[in-house]
């Protein structure tokens, strides 16, 4: 008989040879023949049932290292521009094994997310414990889904909480992560639809409980796939940064500079001061946060902003695209404090219009960080102690200053939309306290104007030197769009103009028509729908929302990458750069080869935070509105769409879906032309804009889905269809019908054409 090895000999041998670890290959090196054969397959077994081994595809491997061979998933560069991956199949008890990427001249770009096959070389002394050669290329990134784990006998299911997906998804088994029933989890896509029609997934990640304090925002972020976690090399290099010194700067420190903002701000990258002159114009200076300064091209923190594109801002927390020791210490402009700027100077005649702008690199001391209400109510006369010794040398000044911009606005007619903003405070264990919509006040469209002449300025400035910069873009709406609400202003008893060229003067009388009246809101959400979405560009096409022929963002450089851009391309303008060695905080050859590819991705990554954003506001509020199923409400149709009509609340203004199953008794048509719901019994007609009385009948905080069940339309409960009840009636008002028949004549009129 031969020498059976033992355990720990077997362990040793496969650590050694994980390219040949199969029963036979082990078998033969240890020479075990014949009936031996089953002595030695014994001591494996009890090796994999010890967890000391593990069995795939019949090698046995330790579990606590990868096989030679294996398929990785690339992730996003880290600070230093290093590639590294992540294995789908590790299954050890400890920490996840870093893998560093090394690709050679000839392998094909892979970007992130994305499948391939590779070999593994074990690697000791270092912070990573592999390296990765490119075999071959597998796939793109997988379908992701953030859920809720149900287990079951047989694995488990993931119940998506997307409101957009209803499908569930299961889980083998052997690819649940061992996550708990009711758990959060992010998963992807493993494989096809089985035999009970449910796609396969595998679970990559455990969240933790969906139901707890602040786990509304983490559930974006993952679902939406925003970073919020910087790299270790990251925060290093940000909290390595000096104070910026007075060389090479103007020194601002005694001009009367302040910052306005909301008062829970976590951070101050613009500051004020306006000063009267004596033709009855004004001097403003807007400074801002000299980002670029610390943020030097191809850094660690260079590369981490880009690939962030720009904060996302949630209810409870800030997903920022700098570290703390920037965004809220060195960059941020306190009290007190110098802080390095970019400031620009704007002379102002009698009559608001900008006749003149300086730039300049400078160091500046803020008078005082106030809150938007403060500001205000110094302005109408009522200052609190810190306000009060500012009203002559800093508020009033500002407000002269804000009376002639607003003058010239008026004369350039910017888009005039009145879409409240919606507030939702939080108790301190992260519950939802209330929701309110935002108070608008003067100080707030005061630093808007500001801040809109200040962008102004710098998109000249770099047009007129001839420099390379990301413009900010929209374009006007198309002609359809505009028809479509052309046709519903008049079937809403209104007028838009037709046969010239569009100007948002035009859309401003057609909102000013409507304003006060049954009509306001869905003149408002209509007009909204009919623009168009603002982007990045290197090419100026101009902002037609703003009516302005060049625009660019300039003033926040902390939260949007656009803006460092800017600043970087008006120091390279104006021969500012300052040097390290050989950096530079200037544009670089970088920036400017990349620059359409960089304001492809941070117009993406704005949209991403936006879904992001709205998404966490409608959990929240779903969470506010649990307690209140059953309860009526009060609201006005904002969409229809083929399975039903969606209604804004007016109390809230959350959303809610009105499911066409539920409406009435009777089948509905959809008409997408005339954007509604047609009762084929009564005709009863349901459109955008009409007033609704509601019972809430679901709210979902995981998914921020709200259901409603329609009570009254305009005001009359809803008819019968004909045989249903001999008191059956109709409710319907002769202006809804008029209206919405008229959209109908409208649209056939127009196709005849």
């Amino acid at each position: 008989m031969t020498q059976i090895p033992s355990k720990q000999q077997i362990m040793d041998w496969v650590a050694e040879h994980p390219d040949a670890s199969s029963k036979r290959d082990i078998a033969k090196a240890f020479g075990i023949k014949g009936a031996d054969r089953i002595e030695l397959k014994r001591v494996l077994k009890e090796l994999e049932a010890e967890g000391q081994l593990e069995r795939r595809r019949r090698h046995y491997l330790d579990p606590e290292k990868l096989p030679p061979v294996t398929v990785l998933e690339l992730l996003a560069p880290d600070g230093s521009g290093d590639l590294f991956a992540r294995p789908l199949e590790w299954r050890g008890e400890g920490p996840m094994p870093r893998i560093l990427f090394t690709p050679r001249e000839s392998d094909p770009a892979l970007g992130q997310g994305e499948r391939f096959l590779a070999r593994l070389v074990e690697i000791h002394g270092e912070d990573y414990q592999y390296e990765a050669r490119l075999m071959r290329r597998i796939t793109a990134a997988p379908n992701r889904i953030v859920g809720v784990f149900r287990k079951e006998a047989e694995g488990g299911r993931i119940v998506p909480i997307d409101k957009g997906q209803d499908r569930e998804w299961r889980v083998r088994p052997d690819a649940t992560l061992g996550a708990q029933p009711g758990e959060l989890v992010q998963a992807e896509q493993a494989g096809p639809k089985n035999r009970l029609g449910l796609p396969l997934a595998r679970i990559v990640e455990r969240l933790g409980d969906p139901s707890a304090p602040r786990a509304v925002s983490l559930i974006a972020i993952h679902q939406h796939g925003i970073p919020d976690e910087f790299p270790d090399k990251v925060i290093a290099e940000a909290e390595a940064q000096k104070p910026a010194t007075m060389k090479g700067r103007d020194d601002l420190r005694d001009l009367p500079l302040v910052t306005i903002d909301p008062a829970d701000a976590r951070d101050h990258d613009d500051a004020v001061a306006g000063m009267m002159e004596k033709d009855g114009g004004a001097t403003i200076w807007v400074a801002i946060a000299d980002v670029a300064h610390y943020v030097r091209p191809g850094s660690a923190l260079d590369r981490e902003a880009w690939n962030r594109g720009n904060s996302t801002y949630f209810p409870d927390r800030v997903v920022p695209m700098l570290p703390e020791a920037l965004s809220a210490d060195l960059c941020s402009l306190h009290e007190g404090e110098d802080r390095p700027v970019i400031a620009v100077r704007m002379r102002l005649d009698a009559q608001g219009n900008k006749v003149s702008h300086a730039f300049h690199r400078g160091m500046m001391n803020s008078r005082a960080s106030l809150s938007y209400g403060q500001a205000q109510a110094a302005a109408d006369g009522k200052p609190d102690e810190q306000t009060e010794p500012l009203v002559d040398a800093v508020i009033k000044p500002l407000w002269h200053a804000y009376g002639l911009l607003k003058s010239a606005r008026d004369r350039r007619q910017p888009l005039d939309l009145d879409l409240p903003e919606r507030r939702i405070e939080l108790t301190e264990d992260g519950r939802v306290k209330s929701v309110n919509f935002r108070e608008r006040l003067d100080a707030h469209r005061l630093i808007e104007e500001f801040m809109v002449l200040a962008n102004v300025a710098a998109a000249e400035e770099l047009s007129r030197r001839q420099r390379p910069l990301l413009f900010r873009v929209h374009e006007e709406p198309s002609l359809d769009k505009i028809d479509a609400l052309r046709e519903v202003a008049q079937a809403s008893g209104f007028t838009l103009a037709k046969g010239q060229v569009l100007q948002t003067s035009h859309l401003n009388r057609l909102l000013a028509q409507s304003e006060g009246t049954d009509f306001d809101e869905l003149i408002n959400i209509t007009t909204l729908r009919s623009m168009t979405q603002a982007y990045y560009h290197p090419e100026n096409f101009g902002h037609f929302g703003l009516a302005l022929k060049s625009y660019a963002h300039f003033t926040s450089p902390i939260r949007r990458y656009s803006d460092l851009i800017v600043h970087r391309a008006l120091i390279t303008g104006h021969g500012w750069g300052g040097g390290r060695g050989k950096e530079t905080d200037g544009l670089s050859e970088g920036d400017i080869e990349r620059m359409q590819e960089t304001a492809t991705h941070i117009s993406e990554t704005e949209r991403r935070s936006m879904a992001a954003e709205r998404d966490t506001t409608d959990r929240y509020l779903a969470a506010y509105l649990a307690d209140r199923v059953g309860t009526e409400m009060t609201g006005r149709i904002s969409g229809i769409q083929r399975f039903g009509a969606f209604i804004k609340l007016d109390e809230t203004g959350a959303d809610g879906l009105l499911p066409i199953r539920d409406i009435g008794q009777e089948y509905f048509h959809f008409d997408p032309d005339a954007q509604m719901l047609i009762g084929a019994d009564t005709g009863l007609e349901i459109g955008i804009g009409q007033r609704v009385t509601v019972r809430l009948t679901e709210a979902v905080p995981v998914t921020g889905g709200l259901t409603l069940e329609l009570l009254e339309l305009e005001g009359e409960a809803l008819p019968r269809a004909p045989g249903k009840s001999k008191r059956s009636r109709s409710p319907r008002r002769v202006s809804t019908k008029s209206r919405l028949a008229e959209i109908k004549r409208a649209q056939k009129r127009r196709r005849k054409k």
